[in-house]
């Protein structure tokens, strides 16, 4: 049976999963986080099939999430490397990642998302409204028809206003 695309549905969480939504998908990509760029290094963590793991990362090419290049070490292989629209996928995986440390870890089998350089656990991730405050889910509302646009922030992080 054939997936139904998504991609014109009203929901933006919708058109995501269609896009990013499989889970070999978004392992190659926290795969490139940890620095992974040859399509062996992906197979080898994986242990994906090769036919499996060549039509992911050409749908990953193709949606504009990774980019092949040229091997840095001047050989004939090529590399994958996450493009901006890959880099932004950080903050999901972050937020699922602590989903899953939160409730699929039995007691004693506590994680904890990686130190910074600086050897500081990083912070729990929340949702702020734009004044800085904490927001619970029942704050949280959708509005349809709102036009998002990026906003700088005095410490170098963009939000979305």
């Amino acid at each position: 049976m054939r997936r139904v695309s998504l991609m014109e549905a009203t929901c933006p969480i919708a058109r995501a999963l269609d896009e990013i939504g499989d889970w070999w998908t978004l392992l190659i990509v926290r795969d490139a986080f940890g620095g992974m760029t040859r399509f062996s290094e992906f197979q080898k963590s994986l242990g994906l099939a090769k036919n499996i793991l060549s039509e992911r990362l050409r749908t990953l090419v193709a949606n504009g999430v990774l980019e092949k290049r040229p091997a840095a070490d001047g050989g004939a292989r090529s590399e994958y490397h996450l493009t901006e629209k890959g880099r932004q996928l950080r903050v999901i995986l972050f937020a699922l990642r602590q989903w899953g440390e939160d409730h699929l870890f039995e007691e004693g089998e506590e994680m904890m998302l990686a130190r910074d350089r600086g050897n500081l656990p990083i912070a729990r991730l929340s949702l702020v409204n734009a004044a800085g405050e904490s927001l619970a889910p029942d704050d949280i509302v959708v509005a349809k028809g709102h036009k998002r646009k990026r906003v700088g922030r005095a410490d170098g992080q963009a939000t979305l206003a």
